[in-house]
């Protein structure tokens, strides 16, 4: 903070008497006074002014006016502190004459102090990696509808939307909507939910009234912060009730779906209220509550590409006249029970020869499967208690409760969702200590793809369906009809008496399904009661615990901060997701059972010296991590930042990093349309032989098409078998391992201009190793791979057991990219910021096992311009975003995904009297319709308008 002894402001003989009585003792002093903004003079409003080291304080009226009582002795400080303004503190030696004081505004933050970077505060100027900040005044200032949104628009960040409810940010690639390797904390706690695998940060996290800052670390952290910080961070600080006092409350008022495509325009309301109080004579107690509720009508996900067509092995390459829109085998994008799992080999007779077509079910549409009301209700409170001025002892508890659709192998219909945590913390000035705990249960939710499946298989299995499909078939060509005419017939026939969206026949089929947590089993007689199942029900708790010890200079010669922690999963086996893996093999999917447990382990140590007159700052950290499923991993990293001049600093740095495996790519066990997906430890594997014998789904597709292109021809299956049986490739699956990155970073931050102008530049290098991803595999029950068996199995689908198995990929992946930030004050108090962003991958020259999805455009662009004051009390921010098309790649769809471009406005009025602020404002606000990522939702405008009354007194 800036700290003044005599002020322009501040009259000369106030500083200069002195009152010996008033020094003697403690006595109760009145302070009154006024804060304007230098140059202009005007008055500013909600100026909060306090006592330095103390807790007493207040803020200014609308005129700028102040007035303070306390038991103080002279002499003593007032801070004055009010964001985009510089931080001032003044000496009060007398009482005498109110006091006038000046604060100068301040358009850029050239002083910043983060945290995240090294886990102990230091400049972000001097930052040894990348590291991004959002404060207070950033957030209120946001185009964006919440601060989560915003983080959007933030530097390096891409950012993920599955729901109105659901978003993840990624940084620097492998991106995907469940993103396992990339952190968010929230005052300290991991968000991601254990068995659902992904981080929850926004649906059970803070209100916005509640944060005081984000701060996001592109790139890998995993040398400070372990497991699942791989491609980066982001850590969500709320506000002290020591600090932030009094009452805040927040509504609004949205609109989306304005070009009523996909629903009608549909009203979007988020209610919001903080409390924060300080008991007690001594002050010593302080607590804090907040609650929020949010409902609207989710995007839709209806974008029907066929990732099927016509041309591949696994549709019908051999027939033209089946492209397009008459291709039998179709697999869109957002319909479900269409996939391979879902395919029938349906032969005919053709021009007098045997012809065998790939014909998948016809499935159902996401519109038709899910609910499009969503809901996020969060409730959280904290008690916090000083057991010294320095030493602070608290406990908080989070509940939320979310809807909405999330995606990883399927599409997920979320309802119902709760996580709980509770949190005990122990905080000096130099240590802390904590534990918590994350309750995790998924409600009511299901899976819509074992949906569609039973929905379909109600009315037939596939091999009865299929012969319905093929009789009719060979009817229609028999009296000529074409032959896409007749397909299309031939799907009429056999789906006579499906399930039909819109119906009371379907819906209540739906709620059965959905109720029942067993997609193994499924109904093969029309009529018959449905007991293949699509519920999602998983139960988890995460046990962690951690302390860090900033041991400063007690070490001789450099800073030293040392930490560990400990985390344990427990899974409750829901007998489908998860088992019991000690259960006999054929008993694995039954309920209940020994609950399992995952865990690790971790400890580090980071020295940082200043050399050369502190010009040059060296940083080193190693960091032990321990999972009993796998040997010790060391992640080091080392790092200097190099001071040119002021405000000048160059750094770089390296370091490795591990993750290990989540839960669902560990130990997950679910069949999901006769595949199992299943984890990649060797006790998942235990009786099934995946990894050591199994032929890859890619190679069977080859083979599928050679046989029957060799049995057209007139070859019996089985001889056109044995003669294709090279085409089969064995998977050879390794044992699964951690993932593995090396990273090397070097960037350029300064201040230039007399603080006008701002520049960030970072550059960086990855080199992958192990990537984690699915691999799908077909397991003959006859014999070994490679045997005659072996090879006549994968004729029929009977005679495989087919897996969808976490492993490692065979392959390294080398990304690199780099990202720029301009922020100018160019006039008066107009702003005019820039980002641009570039990412991208290095071919390989030989083909991976799986998909791995870099899943991330080359290009991304922010442009923001906006005056916080443009008039009195009145400010404005407009953004303009734009990426690139790019390539994305997964389990569930592939495809271009198109470039889009947006526009965010907003604008924002005061009004000082009643402590509110009005927003108004949009996000797309030309309703450009886009999506950002195969088989997503398409997001188009959102309107709202929002009242915020703050109270809030800042000590």
């Amino acid at each position: 903070m800036k700290k003044t002894y005599a002020s322009v402001w501040l009259p000369a003989a106030i500083l200069l008497a002195t009152s010996s009585a008033a020094t003697a003792q403690d006595e109760i002093i009145a302070i009154k006074g006024s804060v304007r903004e230098t140059g202009t003079q005007q008055a500013l409003p909600g100026v909060s002014v306090s006592i330095k080291g103390g807790t007493t304080g207040t803020l200014t009226d609308a005129n700028g006016q102040f007035a303070l009582k306390a038991k103080l002795k002279f002499p003593f400080t007032l801070v004055f502190n009010m964001l985009g303004y510089e931080a001032k503190e003044v000496e009060i030696v007398n009482a005498a004459t109110p006091i006038s004081i000046g604060l100068e505004s301040k358009a850029l933050l050239t002083n910043e102090v983060v945290v995240s970077a090294s886990r102990v505060e230091e400049s972000r100027l001097k930052s040894p990696v990348a590291i991004e900040k959002l404060d207070i005044r950033a957030i209120k200032e946001t185009p964006a509808p919440s601060f989560y949104d915003a983080l959007e628009n933030v530097k390096g960040v891409q950012m993920t939307t599955s729901s109105l409810t659901f978003k993840v940010p990624n940084t620097r690639g492998f991106n995907i909507p469940n993103n396992f390797r990339f952190m968010q904390l929230v005052d300290g706690v991991d968000m991601q939910a254990a068995t659902l695998g992904v981080p929850l940060g926004n649906a059970i996290g803070p209100t916005e009234l509640d944060v005081a800052s984000v701060e996001i670390t592109p790139g890998a952290a995993s040398a400070l912060y372990g497991m699942n910080a791989i491609n980066g961070m982001a850590n969500l600080t709320t506000k002290s009730p020591f600090t932030y006092q009094g009452l805040s409350v927040y509504q609004k008022l949205g609109v989306n779906h304005v070009d009523g495509r996909d629903y009608s325009p549909s009203l979007l309301t988020e209610s919001a209220v903080r409390w924060a109080q300080v008991l007690g004579a001594r002050q010593r107690w302080a607590y804090k509550v907040n609650g929020s509720y949010m409902q609207g009508t989710d995007w839709l996900s209806d974008t029907q590409i066929d990732q099927n067509p016509q041309n591949l092995n696994s549709a019908n390459p051999r027939f033209p006249q089946l492209a397009g829109t008459n291709n039998p085998a179709a697999d869109l994008w957002n319909r479900y029970g269409d996939d391979r799992s879902a395919n029938v080999s349906v032969p005919i007779t053709l021009n007098g020869r045997t012809e065998t077509f790939n014909v998948r079910r016809t499935g159902y549409y996401e519109r038709d499967l899910i609910n499009p009301t969503v809901r996020n209700l969060k409730v959280d409170g904290s008690l916090h208690y000083k057991l010294t001025d320095k030493l602070e002892a608290s406990y908080g508890y989070r509940f939320g409760l979310m809807d909405g659709i999330f995606q990883r192998g399927n599409k997920i219909q979320l309802k119902n969702v709760t996580v709980q945590n509770h949190k005990l913390e122990l905080r000096g000035p130099s240590f802390y200590a904590r534990a918590y705990t994350l309750i995790e249960n998924t409600g009511d939710s299901y899976n819509l793809n074992p949906l569609a499946t039973n929905l379909d298989l109600n009315n037939g299995s596939n091999a009865v369906w299929g012969t319905r499909f093929r009789n009719e078939l060979q009817t229609q060509i028999n009296n000529g009809t074409d032959l896409a005419a007749a397909m299309q017939r031939a799907r009429t026939v056999a789906d006579a008496g499906r399930a039909e969206p819109g119906t009371a026949a379907f819906e209540q089929l739906k709620r059965t399904i959905t109720g029942i947590n067993n997609w193994d089993i499924a109904v093969n007689v029309p009529g018959a009661p449905a007991t293949g199942g699509a519920a999602l029900w998983q139960r988890s708790r995460t046990y962690h615990a951690d302390a860090q010890w900033n041991v400063g200079q007690r070490v001789q010669w450099v800073d030293l901060v040392i930490g560990g922690d400990a985390r344990v999963y427990e899974v409750i086996p829901d007998g489908n997701n998860f088992v019991d893996f000690s259960k006999p093999l054929q008993e694995r999917t039954t309920p209940g059972g020994n609950n399992q447990f995952y865990r690790k382990y971790g400890a580090f140590g980071q020295a940082t010296k200043l050399l050369l007159h502190d010009r040059l700052k060296l940083v080193g950290s190693l960091r032990l991590d321990y999972n009993p499923e796998f040997s010790p991993k060391l992640n080091p990293r080392v790092a200097a930042v190099y001071t040119l001049g002021e405000h000048h600093n160059v750094r770089a740095s390296y370091q490795n990093g591990w993750r290990f495996p989540a839960l669902f790519e560990a130990f997950s066990f679910v069949n999901n349309g006769n595949v199992r997906r299943v984890g990649g430890l060797p006790r998942v594997n235990q009786g099934l032989g995946y990894l050591e014998n199994s032929y890859t789904l890619t190679s069977l597709d080859n083979f599928t098409a050679a046989v029957n292109s060799d049995v057209a021809a007139g070859m019996s299956r089985n001889a056109a078998a044995l003669k294709n049986r090279d085409v089969l490739q064995v998977a050879n699956l390794p044992t699964m391992q951690p993932e593995h990155i090396d990273a090397v970073e070097v960037g350029y931050k300064s201040v230039l201009l007399d603080n006008k102008l701002a520049l960030d530049l970072d550059t960086y290098y990855n080199v992958y190793k192990g990537f984690l991803g699915q691999v799908e595999v077909a397991v003959p029950k006859s014999g070994p791979v490679t045997t005659d068996a072996a090879v006549l199995d994968m004729l029929t689908r009977a005679n495989q057991d087919r897996y969808r198995v976490y492993t490692n990929a065979r392959n390294r992946y080398r990304s690199y990219g780099s990202a720029l930030g301009l922020t100018y004050n160019f006039v008066g108090k107009y702003t005019l910021s820039a980002n641009a962003n570039y990412n991208a991958i290095r071919a390989n020259t030989e083909k991976d096992i799986f998909i791995t999805g870099f899943n991330t455009p080359k290009w991304v662009t922010n442009v923001t311009f906006g005056n916080r004051e443009v008039v009195r009390n009145v400010g404005f921010n407009v953004v303009w975003r734009w990426q690139d098309s790019f390539y994305w790649e997964s389990q569930l769809a592939n495809g271009q995904i198109p470039a889009y471009h947006t526009v965010d406005a907003q604008v924002n009025a005061r009004i000082p009297n009643l402590k509110a602020t009005v927003k108004l404002g949009g996000t797309n606000i030309l309703n450009n319709r886009y999506i950002q990522y195969a088989a997503g939702p398409t997001i188009g405008a959102l309107y709202y308008l929002s009242l915020t009354f703050d109270a809030t007194v800042i000590r």
